[in-house]
């Protein structure tokens, strides 16, 4: 039997404390998501002034990431290049940029998504917060 890291709820803190940091420090109004290694939400704040659907796009988002174990903008990009195909794929919804998985010891353990502002910028701040651990 093999061990894995796991996140644990003080990571998933830390990881949306990064990832507002990024937010607030670009004055972007948005939602941000840490999902644990199967998809389900650890955390989740929308801060002032981000639309109430951001909280389910970034939540989409996470899932996707974390189940995947990539980010979410690979599977947007096999879509756009004409692999329509993977829209059909169950429990993945969340199929456009701006989560990232978290990765330690070479094992996916979450993902952090975010929605709100244009997707690169959804991605700058989930990347932020994969970052803090």
């Amino acid at each position: 039997m093999q061990s894995k890291p796991y996140m644990t709820q003080e990571d998933a803190t830390r990881i949306l404390i990064a990832a507002r940091q990024e937010a607030r420090n670009n004055n972007w109004a948005v939602t941000i998501v840490v999902a644990d290694d199967g998809g389900h939400p650890l955390a989740l704040e929308r801060l002032d002034g981000c639309a109430p659907i951001g909280a389910y796009i970034a939540t989409e988002k996470a899932r996707c990431a974390a189940l995947g174990r990539r980010e979410s903008k690979q599977y947007e990009d096999m879509i756009n290049a004409g692999r329509n195909a993977f829209l059909s794929v169950p429990l993945l919804q969340g199929m456009l940029e701006g989560a990232v998985p978290i990765v330690v010891d070479g094992h996916v353990v979450g993902a952090v998504g975010v929605s709100g502002v244009k997707s690169e910028q959804d991605a700058q701040i989930a990347r932020a917060g994969a970052a803090a651990v």
